[in-house]
Order: C-alpha cells, then sequence, then structure tokens
C-alpha cells in the first residue's frame, strides 16, 4: 500500500512563502512522475504542479511564477515552494503521483491558510 505524508502547512499572510514536504513509500518513487495537488470544500481537487522522474516540472496556471516543485528521488520526497502567496491559495494540499485519481491512495494532506 502506497503512503504519502504531507507536511509544512500553516497560516501565512499574503505575500509569504511556505514549503511543503512530502514523504512517500512503497512506491517505484524514482520512475514516477510525482504532483501536488490542492482542494477546497466543495471543490474538486485539481493538480498544482508536477514533475517527472528526470526532474521536468509543469504548473497550472493559476500557481506559475510563484511555486516550484522539486524532488530528491534518495529520499524519496517531493517538495512545493510556495512564494507569493494569496488568499486564493488556501486549501489543503496533498502529494501523489502525477495520474492519481480519487480512488488511489491519499494522504492526510497538510492545510495552508492565507490571511491578514
Amino acid at each position: 500500500q502506497v503512503q504519502f505524508v504531507e507536511s509544512g502547512g500553516g497560516l501565512v499572510q499574503p505575500g509569504g512563502s511556505l514549503e511543503l514536504s512530502c514523504v512517500v513509500s512503497r512506491v517505484f518513487f524514482s520512475i514516477q512522475s510525482m504532483a501536488w495537488y490542492r482542494q477546497t470544500p466543495g471543490k474538486q481537487r485539481e493538480l498544482v504542479a508536477g514533475i517527472t522522474s528526470s526532474g521536468s516540472a509543469n504548473y497550472a496556471d493559476s500557481v506559475k511564477d510563484r511555486f516550484t516543485i522539486s524532488r530528491d528521488n534518495a529520499k524519496k520526497m517531493v517538495y512545493l515552494q510556495m512564494s507569493s502567496l494569496k488568499p486564493e491559495d488556501t486549501a489543503a494540499y496533498y502529494c501523489n503521483t502525477a495520474r492519481a485519481t480519487m480512488s488511489d491512495q491519499w494522504g492526510q494532506g497538510t492545510q495552508v491558510t492565507v490571511s491578514s
């Protein structure tokens, strides 16, 4: 069973920064494309950023130039550096493989709240 443990969320003021971390277990991590997702109550979970096994990244338009995804294959970890945060970035953030569906295994997520 694949496990994802996300951390690093919290309360931050608009314009602030946070770095999220995710440790992954029980998956062939080094060959998987990974991604960060976010979800707010009543809305569908959306892909925020993805990264291939070789490190190529892609981003949702809403976070482009503000968020940076990275990975450490040796540690089986994925990171999301978030800067210039906006209130609309408030959400629960999750990591998973890049093609995860809601029927797949998910972690608990980490809550990010952007508010003054």
